[in-house]
Formats: structure tokens, sequence, C-alpha cells
């Protein structure tokens, strides 16, 4: 009997949704990965990416009241009087043949500036951090939906046979002053099979929990075991055809092929020097944004089709001339590093690296103008910029502008559904004909919305 929640497609209603015949991609994709670098807590555009002389000619005077009038910020500003502008605290200057404006916070992205793709028009809806990563990630503020990777994968299959096609690491700042919470849900399945959700890989210790054998047990009696699991699993999944019970025996299977694939994985012995040396000091420190952006381009080099990467510690609304440095110094070398590593392995030409939060911060000070050593940023979600590198962007380009204070996007505005719907795209998906049907509603990453920012394509 054939069961509702495996049918996709609004152009087909009728198509079963198994790997094989899913009819996924839609056309040829550009990328065929992507590795995720999700910055929690919201980089301050204003101070890294988005020029904006005029913050410094208006610095401590009061923000121009049309441009908050009426704004939600968040519960630290929300009921603050006076907003005075902050000048960036770097200094900014052009790279590249791009000309790309960089802070001389990020000096090793900005030898990368001509591999980049800006979008300094993002918008979105939220100005709490979990509301606002959970939309990034899934489509929705509500947790619950599947992620971004957990959409990805279940809709193009396998390509990995040894990992997983969805890892998930995560890293925060080295003082640990402002991290975020990171919620299992920001890579989780929801109401896709739960063999979709992320595999998180632990900062410390084994990668992965249970993956060695006890003491006295065999690989060959390990076989031995998840063989008879098997076949009292799909007695089950006879009678009773609960998806979740092919779900139980997959993910059987892959821990038993990981046991093999992980230890060789994490085995940095065969990687040159000089590629340890670009990623910098942190690169054999585990747990930190270094060692997760190179164990990220091994396992995209393995064929692990969707790779997320987050760290925390971004969420500046005190000391953030302090902790903006200290951010910058933990992520600007590895994000660099492994643009320039893809590239060399030719992987940068179908690989796609997106880098950013969920918000901005914004342009006027949290707190007292003369209180130097607590300057700080709220939650801005307005405008703010992220950087995209490889398959199917193009290089050394800038899309959107915001206005002289960095606050609103005056030019090409770019959602967050807007932003799902184009790297599904690059993926080879449409957005609107790849959909799930649960208790009886077809969903979608991108909701009802969304629309393909096609000039940012090469």
């Amino acid at each position: 009997m054939l069961n509702n929640n495996l049918l996709f497609g609004s152009n087909n209603p009728n198509k079963l949704s198994f790997s094989s015949e899913r009819g996924l991609p839609h056309f040829p994709p550009k990328a065929k990965r992507i590795i995720y670098l999700f910055q929690n807590g919201a980089p301050s555009h204003v101070d890294l990416f988005d020029y904006k002389p005029m913050l410094k000619k208006w610095h401590g005077k009061q923000i121009p009241d049309e441009l908050t009038h009426g704004k939600r910020f968040s519960t630290m500003t929300g009921n603050q009087v006076s907003r005075p502008v902050l000048g960036e605290i770097s200094n900014f200057a052009q790279h590249g043949q791009s000309g790309a404006w960089i802070s001389d916070f990020m000096p090793e992205t900005a030898k990368v500036a001509d591999e980049l793709c800006f979008i300094k028009s993002m918008y979105t809806e939220s100005v709490n951090h979990a509301p606002a990563i959970t939309f990034f990630l899934t489509g929705t503020e509500q947790p619950g939906r599947p992620s971004m990777g957990s959409w990805l994968t279940y809709g193009l299959g396998n390509s990995s046979k040894d990992l997983p096609d969805f890892v998930v690491m995560t890293s925060r700042d080295k003082e640990a002053s402002c991290g975020q919470i990171f919620y299992d849900y920001y890579w989780g399945s929801g109401f896709l099979p739960s063999k979709f959700q992320g595999v998180k890989f632990r900062g410390s210790g084994d990668p992965v929990l249970y993956l060695k054998n006890p003491e006295g047990m065999s690989r060959s009696m390990r076989r031995n075991l998840l063989d008879d699991l098997q076949a009292l699993n799909e007695l089950n999944h006879q009678e009773f055809g609960d998806p979740e019970i092919l779900s139980r025996i997959a993910q059987y299977e892959m821990s038993y092929k990981m046991q093999m694939s992980v230890p060789e994985l994490t085995d940095f012995s065969d990687e040159p020097q000089h590629v340890l040396e670009m990623y910098g000091p942190d690169v054999n420190r585990k747990g930190s944004y270094a060692y997760n952006c190179i164990m990220a381009r091994r396992l995209a080099e393995r064929g692990v089709p969707f790779i997320q990467c987050m760290h925390a510690g971004w969420d500046q609304h005190k000391n953030l001339n302090h902790q903006l440095k200290i951010q910058c110094q933990d992520t600007d070398a590895p994000s660099a590093a492994l643009i320039k590593d893809l590239k060399q392995r030719g992987m940068l030409e179908d690989t796609l690296v997106i880098w950013g939060g969920e918000f901005g911060r914004t342009p006027f000070l949290q707190g007292d103008i003369g209180d130097y050593k607590n300057w700080g940023r709220d939650h801005h979600p307005y405008v703010f910029s992220l950087w995209m590198a490889g398959a199917g962007v193009k290089p050394g380009f800038s899309f959107g502008a915001s206005d002289d204070f960095g606050f609103n996007p005056i030019e090409n505005p770019v959602h967050v559904h807007d932003f799902q719907a184009t790297v599904m795209h690059l993926m080879g998906i449409n957005h609107e004909d790849f959909t799930f049907k649960h208790q009886g509603r077809r969903y979608r990453l991108t909701d009802v919305h969304g629309h393909v920012v096609k000039d940012i394509l090469s």
C-alpha cells in the first residue's frame, strides 16, 4: 500500500519518493556538495564587509529617527532612548581585482577576495538568535521542520558509501564569552525519515560515540550480530510498514562502515605540512574552527554532499572592540584556507562554500558612547552580508547594497527564502517542485516564498 508521506513533487504528485525514483536533480547541478560555515551569533556586517564611511562621520550622534521608527529590536536596545551611531571599529581597504572592501580584521579572507561572491542586501524576519538560525536552516522560525542539509540529502540520495551524507561540526570562540547554544534541530530531519538528519561529529574524544567495538567483540562478530538484527527488523517492517524501521537498518549499516572510515578520516598524517599551516595554529586542536574546516575538506573529498560547520561567539553586545577581533582570528585563516585548499585540488569548481550568520549588527551603539570598553552592537535583521564561493556563483562579485548607515537594503534585497531557493538551484533542484507531504499538506524548504537570485549565478 502506498504511503502518502513518501510522495513528492507538485507537478508529479504520484511519484514515489525513493532515492532512485525521485526524479532529482531537476536539471544539471553546478554544485555537487556544500560546505556551510555558519557563524552563530551574527557577525557585524558594518565592521567586516559592508564599508560605511558615514558611520565615522556620525560617530556619537543620534542615528536618524526615520531609520529606526517602527523597527523592532531585541530587548537589549528595544527601550534604549539614545541610539548613537558607532563608527566601524576596524579599518577597511579594497582587495583583489574586484576591489572588494574588507576589514583589516580579515586579512586572509582579503587574499581570496576575487573568489568570493558577496550578498550585501540580505534581510530576515526574527530579531532573536534561535528563531533566526532556525529560519535560515529550516525555512521557519519554529523548531521541527527538516533542515536544509536533510532536504538536500533526502532529495539527491546517497553519494558517500562509508560516511553520512550530512555531517555537522560545532566550535566556539576561545574565550567562550558570548557563545550560542547549538540545538539539535538545527540539523534535524523533522518529518523526513530520520536517516536524513545530520550526524554530529564531536569536538573531543571519538568523533562519533559507540563506534568502537567493546572488548572481546571482533569485527566479524559485529557483522553477524547486525545481520541477525537486520533480519528481525525486516520482519517488523513487513508486519508494521513503519519507514523508520528501514531508517534504523540503514543507520546500523552506516555505523558499521564508519568504524573503518572515521579513523582514517581523522588521521591528518597524510596532510602536507604547508596545508596544515595554511589553516592556522589551531588546526590540530579537536573542536576548533580550524580543525573543523580541514575536516570539512576531507569529508568533501570523500563524497559527503552537505557539511555544516557552526561556530559560535559573534554575539557582541559588549566588548565589541576586543571580542570581534578574537572571532576573526579564530575564523579568518581557516575560512580562507578552505577556499584555497579546495581550489588547488580542483574541487572549488563543484563545491559551494557559504559563510554567514543569522542576521547582522546594528549601526548604532548598544550602551553608552563614553564606555569604550563595553561598546557593543545589538541584533540587526534588516540588512546584513554573507559570502559564497565556488560552484555556480560569480567570483569577485558583490550583489545588493545597503544605505549609507548599513541599516536597510536599498538595492536588490535578498530574503532568506531567496537565499535557500538559490542554494537549491545550484544543487539542481527547483525549490517550488520539491515538496514533502506531511499531515495533509505539502511542505518545502522555502514554504510558499523564494526566488532564485539569478544575478549571482555564473
